[in-house]
């Protein structure tokens, strides 16, 4: 277990040492909420559905995890790259350990930066319903970090080149993220968009952090959580199955 700790407590390190990297990373949510939250903030109100301020932010939180937490999986490619990855593998030590370490430090990082684009959301005029809600979407972020994780350590585990993975993510994390009602409501759409996004993961993560802060779920918070988690487990082992095969 104590591989498991030190390969966290490093991903964390190697994160808060990077200040560059913690300022890059608020760009992309501070974006999306105020130029789509103030931007399409009358025509939502106009509509009947109130302030798009309260409705938008917790999408923009859990695009925040989803983002950092999936692109955490670049770290195993650059480890391989530079020989640190092969010095971790030939310890004494079940693979399955280094990669929960890795995999649990990558969330920590999302989770992180999830709660400091939570605080620009407050800034810029969010509130959520009340604040014992708040310990409830952490819980969210913390799934949402997990599965994604995840899923990053073992697209990370399969591939090799660096602009492979890229290429991957963008065809893969921009419709996770579109397609999860982040930026619309889930009620209404097409019969078509609606079982796609019932296949998205993250949109059982968004409903939950919009449930818990702003009272408003489209599936049930327990469905959601079942969801979440049902999903981890599943990447998780998929994951481990990945990297167990990693060749030195």
């Amino acid at each position: 277990m104590s591989a498991i700790y030190i390969l966290w407590l490093r991903e964390l390190k190697r994160y808060l040492r990077s200040r560059a990297q913690i300022v890059a990373s608020l760009g992309q949510p501070m974006l999306y909420l105020f130029a789509l939250g103030f931007g399409l903030g009358p025509i939502f109100q106009k509509s009947g559905n109130g302030s798009y301020i309260q409705f938008v932010a917790p999408g923009v939180v859990g695009m925040t995890v989803l983002f950092s937490a999936t692109f955490s999986g670049i770290a195993l490619l650059w480890d391989r790259q530079f020989g640190f990855l092969k010095e971790t593998l030939v310890a004494p030590v079940p693979r399955l350990f280094i990669m929960t370490g890795k995999m649990l430090g990558g969330a920590t990082v999302a989770v992180i930066q999830g709660l400091l684009v939570a605080v620009i959301c407050l800034i810029a005029g969010f509130r959520p319903v009340h604040l014992s809600a708040v310990p409830i979407a952490i819980l969210f972020m913390i799934l949402i970090a997990v599965l994604f994780a995840a899923l990053g350590t073992a697209i990370g585990s399969v591939l090799v080149d660096m602009q492979g993975f890229q290429l991957v993510m963008n065809f893969l994390v921009m419709p996770i993220f579109f397609l999860s009602g982040a930026l619309f409501p889930l009620n209404g759409l097409p019969a078509a968009l609606d079982v796609v996004t019932r296949l998205d993961p993250l949109s059982y993560g968004i409903d939950g952090l919009r449930g818990a802060l702003i009272g408003i779920s489209h599936f049930g918070l327990a469905i959601d959580v079942a969801v979440l988690c049902a999903i981890a487990v599943g990447l998780t082992l998929l994951g481990s199955r990945f990297f167990s095969k990693i060749q030195l």
